[in-house]
């Protein structure tokens, strides 16, 4: 029998979590895929590191003078590409048979835009490209024959359990949620909605099952991560809101459940490790071997489900957001995701309130007149308008390059009243409102 030949991936994000997970999951695959091309925004010790460790046959960093530097200080033989352009054509080269967009952010659009034009199989992980272009990613796909792969969690649950199905055989999609730091329980110091004002960026990302990247684990407390994964489901499996229902499930070991006309319910089930939609998303239509933990039914214990409710409805005001978003269409859901991305970004800068990020998200969505059936174009200029929106709205700068997210002991430094006293200092010098005065529209 001859030996099949390996399927060579490229991984456009690779510095970031998925990234990792993806070339651990190459290098556990015993020669089954070779690793073409890794590009990486600007994280260039972790990507030198990738290169060394895996050796990819090409290699490239958006950030141009990250690249250079880079290039002067590698000991890798592997020339360094640099900037959006040929890091997406190192990905979408004819040797390429798959690319994980792995990338976070509105900045992975074009690139998945892109890798479907050249005809790649797309292993999809970057929630923008379809929260904010889906009505673009979409019909491309299907106008290119191109096949995209839910790597989501919950979207990879979805794909599984329609394995050989139709979705005309769709009656409901299930999607879970473990809802975060803060969900409603026992023992939990923000039972009430309105203490959640006082909630740290510490807090905030400690997230009781999985662990991610910042911003997403601050999306998963605010539940603003489920809006974007509802608006995903809507798009990949052509369903609308009013089929999916949510659950809040903690121990996150039901990912998703397809409810199908017959009165028949396939759920897929798992520990939560990332690892294993990255692979089958590599190996479909077929399973690989792997070594990665096992669930143990017998050891889980008792595994519950709980409906949003009136709680839920003011706990999670993000969610509600995405929901109104995406009815509203057009541009509406890029306004969405960069209203949020900006808002959360100045939350773990610690210069805003937890609640900040809903009220800002709000303001931005009630200032803008959305525009149908947009283009890319339209799509990043909605995305501009609304990061400055928030700005605006939570009178904070607008930062020529990203702050470090509070880490490590740094969080000492985050008290009950710190992000008061900074932003005051700042209203103060520029001889503003105080922030603890009301604000009015921007």
């Amino acid at each position: 029998m001859e030996k099949q030949k390996p399927k060579r991936v490229a991984i456009y994000g690779s510095t970031g979590s998925i990234g990792r997970q993806a070339l651990d999951v190459i290098a556990s695959s015993g020669g089954r895929f070779e690793l073409a091309a890794i590009a990486c925004g600007s994280s260039i010790g972790a990507l030198e590191e990738q290169i060394l460790r895996y050796r990819p046959e090409r290699a490239a960093v958006v950030d141009k003078q990250k690249a250079r530097e880079l290039s002067e200080r590698t000991r890798s033989p592997v020339l360094i590409q640099e900037g959006q352009d040929n890091a997406i054509k190192i990905c979408a080269e004819d040797d390429v048979d798959i690319v994980i967009n792995s990338t976070v952010g509105i900045s992975g659009l074009r690139p998945t835009i892109e890798f479907i034009k050249a005809k790649k199989t797309v292993a999809l992980a970057n929630k923008e490209s379809l929260v904010t272009g889906g009505s673009i990613v979409m019909p491309l796909a299907r106008a290119m024959g191109v096949e995209i792969r839910p790597i989501d969690s919950e979207h990879s649950a979805i794909w599984q359990c329609l394995n050989g199905e139709s979705n005309r055989s769709i009656e409901k999609l299930v999607i879970t949620a473990s809802g975060g730091p803060f969900r409603k329980r026992e023992g939990c110091k923000y039972n009430d909605p309105a203490d959640l004002r006082m909630a740290t960026p510490v807090e905030a990302s400690a997230h009781p099952t999985w662990n991610m990247g910042g911003r997403i684990t601050i999306d998963s407390a605010t539940l603003m991560n489920k809006g974007f994964e509802v608006i995903e489901a809507c798009w990949l499996f052509g369903i609308s809101p009013d089929g999916i229902q949510v659950l809040l499930h903690p121990k996150s070991i039901v990912h998703s459940a397809v409810c199908f006309n017959d009165g028949s319910m396939m759920a897929q089930m798992g520990l939560p490790d990332m690892r294993l939609p990255i692979q089958y998303a590599l190996t479909y239509p077929e399973r690989m071997e792997s070594k990665w933990p096992r669930l143990d039914l017998a050891e889980c214990g008792p595994i519950e489900f709980f409906r949003l409710d009136d709680d839920s409805r003011a706990r999670y005001r993000c969610f509600y957001l995405a929901m109104d978003a995406f009815k509203t269409g057009g541009t509406a859901p890029a306004v969405l995701n960069g209203a949020d991305e900006e808002a959360v970004s100045v939350f773990l800068r610690g210069e805003c309130k937890f609640t900040d990020i809903a009220d800002s998200v709000e303001h931005a969505l009630a200032s803008h007149n959305a525009a149908q059936n947009p283009c890319l174009k339209d799509i990043l200029a909605a995305d501009d308008e609304a990061r400055k929106s928030v700005r605006r709205f939570l009178r904070v700068p607008d930062y020529s390059t990203k702050e470090p997210v509070y880490k490590g002991e740094r969080h000492l430094l985050y008290r009950e009243g710190y992000y008061r006293r900074k932003r005051r200092q700042r209203m103060d010098s520029a001889g503003t409102t105080p922030i603890d005065e009301p604000r009015g529209q921007v």
